[in-house]
């Protein structure tokens, strides 16, 4: 039997290094759309749910959803594994796959390879950030809901509740977990969106592409990142 896949996307606008950034615009469009817009050019998704919170200061985010008709559902701000966990009770994923808002730029490939992994072994959780040799804002986690369900009910501290996967990588010996990795270590490179330096960094690199952002791989990506960075350095 075909398992239903969801992708839920994890949105905020109360981040304390930059306030508001998941509807911050590049090229007239805010980092949550270049997320969606990757996500719907990736293979085996049934569907997309955007999980903010109920926090006022959430609303524009769910305004956005309405507005372009994005499934959007709003929980608990602090408890982020509630919040999936409600997700997941409305849509009945049997596999999920957890995206942060502020990894506009997140290669759909790599999220590909990772539900290749899961779809072919008996895994509760496949990721690429235990260890991390992915660039920070390419990191995909593909869990599987019934394990992520009991998982959840033993969460207690604050942390876990916060960083829902936390609890699997600091009980991994309750767990089928299976990490993939590059056959070099990118992790120092940044290309999530945590600060208004990442946030130039990625309208610069926006600026460089010339055909679909979703087009663009992390080969691709990465290449553009290294001849900016090779620009600057030739510029001191």
């Amino acid at each position: 039997m075909k398992m239903k896949i969801g992708a839920i996307v994890q949105a905020r606008m109360s981040s304390q290094r930059l306030p508001n950034k998941v509807l911050l615009e590049a090229d007239g469009k805010p980092l949550l759309q270049y997320s969606l817009e990757r996500l719907e050019h990736c293979d085996y998704l049934d569907n997309i749910v955007v999980a903010t919170s109920i926090d006022d200061s959430d609303t524009p985010i769910a305004d956005y959803c309405r507005q372009n008709s994005v499934a959007c559902y709003r929980g608990p701000l602090s408890n982020v594994a509630g919040r999936f966990k409600e997700v997941l009770n409305l849509y009945q994923f049997d596999v999920f796959v957890r995206v942060n808002g502020d990894s506009p730029l997140l290669d759909q490939r790599i999220i590909e390879k990772g539900i290749d992994i899961f779809l072919n072994g008996d895994y509760d959780l496949v990721t690429n950030i235990f260890p991390r040799s992915y660039p920070k804002g390419q990191s995909t986690e593909i869990l599987r809901v019934f394990t992520y369900r009991k998982a959840c009910d033993r969460m207690r501290a604050e942390d876990d509740l916060e960083h829902l996967t936390r609890y699997y990588y600091n009980h991994p010996e309750e767990f089928r977990i299976q990490n993939f990795a590059l056959t070099e270590n990118l992790s120092h490179i940044q290309l999530s969106v945590d600060t208004w330096q990442d946030m130039d960094n990625f309208v610069t690199i926006v600026s460089k592409m010339i055909r679909p952002h979703w087009e663009y791989t992390l080969e691709d990506i990465l290449q553009i990142y290294r001849s900016l960075a090779l620009s600057r350095i030739e510029r001191l």
